[in-house]
């Protein structure tokens, strides 16, 4: 990949540019001074964050959380997050959101005319376990139009949201789903420099995970820093 200043990207570069012209809001959204690192708080450090009582059972299952089925392809989403060394992240407080299966967000913001799903809200959060392991149930989300530039679709995703030690701690990224054709169109996947680190970006279908009749499997590990981190990308 040849990033837009026509320079080859270094090889532990994972992260994509703030600003990157073929993704428009790129240019308006990053900040335009450097940054300023804030020191950490007593109370930041060693206040209450996420424990066991703040995600329910159901939270991670977004196939059944309403009345009735959500309409569309079930799937199987699970994976662990890691450090950099490749040791188990625990209790990483791990959310996520996502389209409906017609690709369309239960958000007043979005007036795409896909139909709703009254069945599905689209948000879930689990935290990882003792082996960095978390686990949601829900369903393949459709690809969508957006404004970016002419004839523009997002490819299938899900947004994660990953919460460390407390709030101020927290990385957002996209996961894709494996053969979409739309992910070479796509200027926020593509803003991600090199092949590898936008292979990091996409679930591996496993069959083992699949529940028969039911639901396939797809699984999605997360590094959070290092040569083989995922990169953060909103």
């Amino acid at each position: 990949m040849i990033v837009p200043d026509g320079r080859t990207p270094p090889a532990d570069l994972v992260d994509p540019p703030l600003d990157y012209p073929p993704y428009r809001a790129s240019q308006k959204r990053h900040p335009k001074e450097p940054l300023v690192i804030l020191p950490s708080t007593l109370s930041e450090l060693t206040g209450p964050v996420f424990g066991p009582g703040a995600v329910r059972p159901t939270d991670g299952d977004l196939t059944r959380q309403h009345a009735g089925e959500p309409i569309g392809e079930r799937i199987v989403l699970e994976g662990r997050v890691l450090d950099d060394g490749g040791r188990a992240v625990t209790g990483a407080l791990v959310e996520v959101w996502q389209a409906n299966s017609a690709g369309r967000y239960a958000h007043k913001e979005d007036r795409h005319g896909a139909p709703l799903d009254p069945n599905f809200t689209g948000a879930g959060r689990a935290l990882t376990d003792a082996a960095g392991r978390y686990r949601f149930e829900t369903i393949r989300p459709g690809a969508y139009p957006w404004l970016n530039h002419p004839n523009a679709w997002r490819p299938s995703h899900i947004h994660f949201s990953l919460f460390g030690l407390g709030l101020v701690q927290r990385l957002v990224t996209q996961m894709y789903f494996p053969g979409d054709p739309l992910l070479a169109l796509d200027p926020i996947f593509q803003s991600v420099p090199g092949e590898r680190a936008q292979s990091r970006l996409v679930a591996r279908f496993d069959l083992g995970l699949t529940e028969p009749e039911r639901a396939l499997g797809f699984r999605f590990d997360i590094v959070l820093r290092g040569r083989a981190a995922t990169p953060m990308t909103g």
